[in-house]
């Protein structure tokens, strides 16, 4: 199957990640995957939340926001709290990252990845997930190198992908017309070791059987290690 960008259907978009576009945050990345566009900021605050008050541990969680223009059309702001689609990334996006990290290294400390859609085409919470773990990456480098942590808590890499059936076919990373089309469509988190930390599948239009959801995990898996590549660019090329 060639798809409408031609794509073959194992390939992902063209990916790139940007570090330290903006100056103030502690760690931040602008990833481009096709024409979804993330801003991931990470920020850093003494003190962890309160239920986490005396337990040696800090804290990783994640902010989404849609901005307006990012879609065909004008996305309301969300001015009265999040939506539970909102809230529900968030959610997705701080578990995700948690999973990278060592939180009784990071004790006293708590981190932000707030992630902004600048642009969206399909893969939003994926593209959140893969670059702000460049962020949150840079922030815990600069935490070490300023004295705040005497080891760098990072333990393992963290990306996602997107993978479905759409006619039949199994695809990577779908873009907006293939998700809105899709028979099922998955949502992948994976560690650099091809441990699972998440998965989310929702058939849309019919059943799969479990060699039709292995090869899905097959793919994801392929696509997460070119991921990986990329993000470790990227924080190689970072000052």
């Amino acid at each position: 199957m060639i798809r409408n960008d031609g794509r073959a259907p194992a390939e992902l978009r063209p990916v790139q990640i940007a570090t330290d576009r903006y100056g103030y945050a502690e760690g931040s990345a602008l990833i481009q995957m096709g024409k979804t566009c993330v801003l991931c900021t990470a920020s850093v605050e003494e003190g962890v939340p309160p239920w986490l008050r005396g337990q040696g541990r800090g804290w990783v969680t994640g902010e989404y926001a849609l901005l307006p223009r990012a879609t065909t059309q004008r996305t309301r702001r969300e001015r009265n709290g999040a939506t539970g689609r909102t809230q529900e990334i968030q959610r997705l996006i701080g578990r995700a990252l948690r999973a990278a990290v060592s939180l009784e290294s990071l004790d006293g400390f708590t981190i932000t990845i707030d992630c902004d859609v600048l642009q969206a085409d399909g893969g939003t919470r994926t593209a959140s997930i893969t670059g702000g773990y460049v962020a949150l990456a840079l922030a815990l480098r600069r935490l070490v190198a300023s004295g705040h942590l005497a080891a760098n808590p990072l333990q393992r890499a963290v990306a996602a992908v997107s993978a479905g059936y759409v006619t039949g076919y199994a695809l990577l990373d779908l873009d907006y017309s293939e998700d809105s089309m899709a028979d099922l469509d998955c949502n992948l988190v994976l560690t650099g070791d091809g441990a699972i930390v998440e998965v989310q599948c929702t058939a849309e239009a019919r059943a799969v059987d479990r060699a039709e959801f292995d090869r899905l995990i097959d793919l994801a898996t392929d696509g997460v290690h070119h991921l990986l590549s990329v993000q470790q660019a990227a924080l190689d090329a970072a000052p």
